[in-house]
């Protein structure tokens, strides 16, 4: 059987911001190839891995958005914009070439002795399984990498949960120690620089989100989110993110797809609502640098489910991705994790465990974090922070505040349709799509078709795209 090493070793050799996927059929290559290297170096497999890390937090992302209204289509009831079944074969296949070339990143390192690099392939292992479940609830992993089998089976989603945290907290081992035979190669490695401090600090934020996750359930526990916040990141400055790209960041080519009138990108009405003051009566000045203004000086977000209502698709006359954004220009970063999301997983955990001038403060620091992040003057955001309807006090402040500000903070990221779903989508005026496809908010997507074209004997039976995931019950 040969290995998944040798259908992405042609990717990491070439530039750093090569993007194509591998051709192959299934789950592994089983064929020769002369032209790939058997072999390839630790520092080259780590410039792919990274790398995909990033893009697939994107491709995620580009999916997950329309669900949690950040993005709305320009069509009327477009498929995911209306939660009807889609197919997601593109971004299931992208997230598990990235496992694939992790898992084969982790056992090389391992036989190199090497603990530095099986620690960073670990959490970047952990991230990706956590895009999957968090789509799609049971899926393969335990018997999908072994090299032994072409229909791996299906794992429940509880116990790819387990192997997740299992996964992060072995990073957090591995990267500890002081021995490594091989050094993180800083060149290489395109979202820390070979800094395995910060990457400890990284699998401390996404361990931060896994307990957090199972808010819903028994195993919360608030003081155990806390420890890990704790050890992970003190500033914007420990944000994981990639920016290495063939040609640019993939949102700004959404942006430059929609001048040319290929159109994605529109905002919803929600987020726009939200920070142009329509829904809260105050004006939030990170909508200056996440949108522009239409032709009519103003910020106008498009009805999820309803697509453009306008003359023409040339007016303008909507907000949209814009190039203009620290977050969507061309050479933007794609943020996996950021200190900003994570002082309000600590202004949750916080609340929760009765600490309110714990979780106040944490709320406030991710308000101005993330006001800092996307560059918004001081003077813009002490008139936000300072406003009464944010600046309640320890004893007013609430879950739904704490949701309502981080909704913000997470704008384009996968995990906010985690908080989406934990927190019953109670976001002020959060109503369904127009022409929604289900009598209610969505809570999975369905299987891909190529998944089930060929693993067809172990894909689940299909449910509503109404049943809740395990943790969301």
């Amino acid at each position: 059987m040969k290995s998944t090493l040798k259908r992405y070793t042609l990717l990491a050799l070439t530039t750093l911001g090569l993007t194509t996927l591998s051709g192959c059929k299934d789950y592994f290559d089983l064929n020769d190839n002369p032209n790939l290297i058997s072999n390839p170096p630790l520092a080259s497999l780590l410039s792919t891995a990274t790398q995909k890390t990033g893009l697939n937090s994107q491709r995620v992302g580009g999916i997950t958005s329309y669900f949690v209204q950040y993005l709305a289509s320009p069509s009327t009831a477009s498929p995911t914009d209306t939660y009807q079944v889609t197919d997601y074969t593109g971004t299931w296949d992208a997230v598990y070439f990235g496992m694939a070339d992790l898992s084969d990143l982790k056992r090389m390192a391992q036989e190199q002795g090497a603990s530095e690099y099986v620690g960073a392939a670990d959490v970047m292992l952990c991230y990706h399984l956590t895009l999957i479940h968090d789509l799609f609830g049971n899926a393969p992993f335990s018997d999908a990498f072994a090299g032994t089998t072409l229909t791996p089976k299906y794992d429940k989603a509880e116990d790819i949960y387990a192997a997740a945290l299992n996964l992060v907290n072995e990073g957090i081992t591995e990267l500890s120690k002081t021995d490594s035979r091989v050094k993180l190669a800083a060149a290489n490695d395109l979202i820390h620089k070979g800094n395995t401090a910060a990457w400890i600090k990284t699998a401390y934020a996404l361990k931060a989100r896994l307990l957090t996750k199972v808010s819903k359930t028994s195993a919360y526990k608030p003081a155990d989110v806390l420890a890990a916040v704790e050890k992970s990141y003190t500033s914007n400055a420990d944000d994981a993110q990639m920016a290495s790209f063939q040609l640019r960041n993939p949102w700004a080519q959404v942006a430059r797809d929609n001048a040319n009138l290929l159109l994605d990108g529109w905002l919803s009405e929600q987020l726009i609502d939200q920070l142009n003051g329509t829904t809260y009566g105050l004006f939030d000045p990170r909508v200056e640098k996440i949108t522009d203004k239409t032709v009519n000086g103003v910020y106008k977000g498009t009805i999820n489910g309803q697509g453009n209502i306008g003359a023409a698709n040339t007016i303008k006359d909507e907000s949209y991705i814009t190039l203009n954004s620290p977050l969507t220009g061309d050479a933007s970063p794609l943020l996996i994790a950021t200190f900003a999301e994570l002082k309000f997983i600590e202004a949750e955990a916080a609340f929760r465990s009765g600490d309110k001038t714990r979780a106040y403060a944490a709320y406030l620091s991710g308000i101005q974090a993330n006001m800092d992040k996307l560059g918004v003057a001081s003077a813009a955001s002490q008139t936000y922070l300072s406003n009464a309807t944010v600046a309640v006090g320890s004893q007013n402040l609430t879950l739904d505040l704490i949701f309502k500000e981080k909704y913000v903070v997470t704008y384009l990221n996968p995990e906010a349709w985690n908080d989406a779903r934990r927190y019953d989508y109670k976001y002020k005026n959060f109503t369904l799509p127009l022409n929604a496809a289900l009598p209610t908010f969505i809570r999975r997507v369905a299987y891909p078709n190529g998944e089930q074209a060929k693993n067809t004997s172990n894909v689940p039976t299909e449910v509503p795209l109404s049943t809740p995931l395990w943790w969301d019950k």
